[in-house]
């Protein structure tokens, strides 16, 4: 399990050429970005990258990882999530959240009732949906993450209150 101090940043997609360039995936907003935060953690916490860009390629950014040499080195690094300390990334305005920061709150109604906790955030490309499970929900709750579905986030209480459109919940 990773750190929950640590962010995924990115994924190693897989060796771009012969010479042991891989073809990095970036989360970041600023997908370049991924390579100013210093050496990136493998899930494990423990084993770390040195990542150089080299250049943009089809699909991602193409780089460099200190130690890997060769097209099966890079290779054999595909799938691997990247990570770097939450502290090292740019502190977010009152109105942005970290994905991580929202998984594990406690979700209550405008009225009070605990509906569930949030278990995942996915963006299929047309904003973020909170993912509501709980005892009470006969399935996952599906939840767009706008100030209306979500007037308040309170990460210090670790809640969010939702408001749920008629026949959501």
């Amino acid at each position: 399990m990773p750190n929950p101090d640590h962010i995924c940043v990115g994924a190693i997609a897989g060796s771009f050429g012969v010479q042991g360039e891989v073809r990095l995936k970036s989360f970041c907003s600023d997908p370049e970005a991924i390579a100013s935060y210093g050496p990136l953690y493998g899930e494990d916490g423990k084993t770390t990258y040195k990542v150089k860009l080299t250049r943009p390629v089809a699909g991602g950014l193409g780089a460099r990882i200190s130690g890997v040499d060769t097209k099966e080195q890079a290779d054999a690094l595909k799938g691997v999530s990247l990570y770097v300390a939450k502290s090292k990334l740019p502190s977010l305005p009152d109105d942005e959240f970290y994905h991580a920061d929202l998984i594990g709150l406690d979700a209550f109604d405008t009225g009070g009732k605990l509906l569930g906790r949030v278990q995942a955030v996915h963006n299929h490309g047309a904003g973020d949906l909170l993912e509501i499970t709980g005892p009470g929900l006969k399935t996952a709750l599906l939840l767009p993450f706008t100030l209306l579905a979500v007037p308040t986030v309170d990460l210090s209480a670790g809640r969010i209150i939702v408001d749920p459109p008629e026949g959501l919940d």
